[in-house]
């Protein structure tokens, strides 16, 4: 069992910024208070339609440490985590509220930022994403990727502001056991320490992590030093970079001499999970006739689907369709079959809306 906890998170601007003349974007917090340990941080989403995204960082950084710090109890033993993503974002999405009043900001949209955090009580932790940026777990037996970046073959990414931001959000309930701790980065930091084809991270990023043995001071010091002189510093085009370090005290760092400094590239299929959706409509439509089949009612006739169509047209074909075929019955006598026949056309709805986002990323 750790001794304690250090925390602590550092940010600075990119030369990208620098050179522009614009104002660094991203966002750091760190923070124990309540018994709770928590480090966050966030990056502002770039591009000229995103005019106060810096706003939108800085807020999330604090109100998702405050939350977190404030009810972690009730957000860790809840069992339905779609309730948990749900209710961070909706706290954002109030906060965002106020910011667009004070501001006079016409569109939330123009707060977008990414979203990356880990909470520690006692041996409990939870630990969620959402966008690009890294969250690393750090052990005595090496330095592991926990949540990878969400990003799309073009480089897009996804943001808080989003209209079913919660959908997209990961979240992660475990304990703390055999971690000695974790590292958060901002794509700023990501994009040097992290290779992606081969899921390798860098073993100065255990480096890093460990300078906060010596305090949160010295660790945050030495920790932006690196960032600004190799990271930062090496390029023109630099983007912003924020690095966070949860370190608990007493348990065994890994070896940096037995950790690996390079990885063979993982071998991979071109099949696409939009290659996935298309493949199983067939088997769903067929289980729903042999559903309809066994419980003795009439089979309803679903029409094939145009090559072509629009996945968001199709699903809302598929549940008028539906809609129209199922029995109509007294509110208090609703079926089994009617309850089936809802959840099958619940599936057909929510893999057409998959496709139309996988088509619009693509």
């Amino acid at each position: 069992m750790y001794k304690g906890i250090t925390v602590g998170a550092i940010t600075t601007i990119g030369n990208k910024h620098v050179n522009r003349g614009t104002p660094c974007e991203d966002a750091s917090y760190a923070v124990t208070k309540n018994g709770v340990s928590v480090v966050c941080i966030a990056d502002g989403a770039g591009g000229k339609q995103y005019t106060d995204a810096r706003f939108g960082s800085d807020c999330a950084v604090h109100v998702i440490t405050d939350t977190l710090c404030e009810h972690f109890d009730a957000l860790y033993s809840e069992n339905r985590e779609a309730a948990v993503r749900g209710y961070l974002m909706a706290k954002l999405r109030v906060a965002f509220a106020d910011i667009m009043e004070e501001r006079t900001i016409d569109v939330i949209d123009r707060l977008s930022c990414t979203l990356l955090f880990v909470a520690v009580k006692d041996r409990r932790m939870m630990i969620g994403h959402i966008g690009d940026g890294l969250i690393v777990r750090i052990s005595p037996s090496g330095v592991s990727p926990i949540s990878m970046p969400q990003n799309d073959k073009d480089g897009k990414t996804y943001f808080v502001t989003a209209a079913h931001a919660d959908n997209y959000m990961r979240l992660l309930k475990t304990t703390v056991d055999d971690i000695h701790a974790i590292a958060l980065m901002t794509d700023g930091v990501q994009d040097s320490v992290y290779n992606e084809e081969a899921g390798l991270v860098k073993p100065v990023v255990a480096k890093m992590a460990e300078t906060f043995a010596s305090g949160r001071e010295e660790g945050e010091k030495s920790v932006l030093e690196t960032v600004q002189k190799f990271i930062v510093g090496s390029s023109n085009v630099s983007d912003d970079a924020s690095f966070g370090v949860m370190l608990f005290e007493g348990t065994k760092a890994p070896d940096p001499d037995t950790l690996d400094s390079d990885a063979a590239k993982f071998s991979s299929s071109a099949e696409t999970f939009k290659d996935l959706s298309q493949a199983i409509k067939p088997e769903i439509i067929k289980a729903h006739e042999i559903i309809s089949k066994c419980a003795g009612e009439e089979v309803p006739q679903v029409a094939s689907e145009p090559e072509k169509t629009p996945p968001a047209v199709a699903a809302d074909t598929a549940a008028e369709t539906k809609a129209q075929e199922t029995p109509e019955k007294e509110p208090s006598k609703i079926s089994k079959i009617s309850i089936i026949l809802l959840v099958i056309g619940l599936i057909m709805f929510i893999i057409g809306t998959i496709e139309l986002v996988l088509t619009l990323k693509g």
